[in-house]
């Protein structure tokens, strides 16, 4: 159930969004995430790692480009 649970988080982080706010607040949440997911493994306080993660991923978010964002083409089109 945990794994799915963390499955679940990471997917619904995935979104860059459209605004330089979006993917600021995206990254964050990403960076959080996985901050948190290596301070574990590394024996480190989690939520050190999630501050730090977040901060890097807010910083980075704000300021790529949406131009330079590529998914790829939808299935669907």
């Amino acid at each position: 159930m945990k794994n799915l649970t963390v499955i679940i988080t990471i997917l619904a982080l995935t979104a860059c969004g459209n605004t330089q706010g979006e993917r600021a607040l995206s990254g964050a949440g990403i960076g959080a995430g996985v901050g948190a997911v290596g301070g574990a493994i590394a024996g480190a306080n989690p939520v050190v790692g999630a501050v730090v993660g977040g901060a890097a991923g807010a910083a980075v978010g704000a300021v790529v480009d949406k131009s330079k964002i590529d998914l790829g083409k939808p299935a669907w089109k």
